[in-house]
């Protein structure tokens, strides 16, 4: 298995702590979520850059990087829906798992069609932003938590009623965008005779 892919295992294989870091009440448990979040997101920038420059891109890599990205995704934006100074709700996560679903539908009709449908400029995109609307929000919960900054009220309103849900509402419109783009691209692989 080629380094690409170790990593992409590596992201899969964070999961988890991350799980345990924001549902297990420990010194410093925000901190320590946020810091595997973003190790993960490192993780997601670099197998693909570097599966790309040592032409080590394989058919897995193309399949596991974005499952990955989904499973680490959605894994916060579901713990995010239990938190209410994270004021997401279910509708973003319903939104974006859908949009997850179809993708990863098109992917497997493009399979059986000897296709492998990479990522996009778009998808990439939606990544990237999604990414850091989450740390954002990691970031100002270790702040509240684990260092219990006391910020002025009107500065909390302002992070949780409206930088955080407008993150995660942009997120889901580049979402929505995404998945418009890849529905439209591989839309011939939809037969609906059969």
């Amino acid at each position: 298995m080629n380094l690409p892919n170790k990593l992409t295992l590596l992201r899969v294989f964070l999961i988890p702590f991350f799980l345990v870091c924001m549902y297990v009440k420990f010194p410093f448990h925000y901190l320590a979520a946020l810091a595997i979040f973003s190790a993960a997101s490192i993780t997601d920038a670099l197998d693909g850059k570097i599966a790309r420059s040592r032409n080590l891109v394989t058919n897995f890599g193309k399949f596991l990087d974005p499952l990955a990205d989904k499973v680490l995704v959605l894994a916060a934006l579901a713990v995010f829906v239990e938190i209410p100074d994270i004021r997401v709700g279910a509708v973003p996560l319903i939104i974006i798992s859908a949009r997850e679903f179809m993708v990863s539908g098109l992917r497997l009709l493009a399979a059986n069609s000897g296709v492998v449908v990479a990522a996009g400029l778009w998808g990439k995109l939606k990544t990237a932003f999604t990414m850091v609307a989450i740390i954002t929000a990691l970031v100002w919960l270790s702040a509240c938590y684990d260092f219990s900054f006391n910020f002025p009220q009107a500065f909390c309103d302002v992070v949780d009623i409206w930088l955080i849900p407008a993150l995660i509402w942009i997120s889901t419109v580049l979402t929505v965008i995404s998945g418009a783009i890849y529905l439209k691209g591989y839309w011939n692989l939809i037969d609906t005779d059969k």
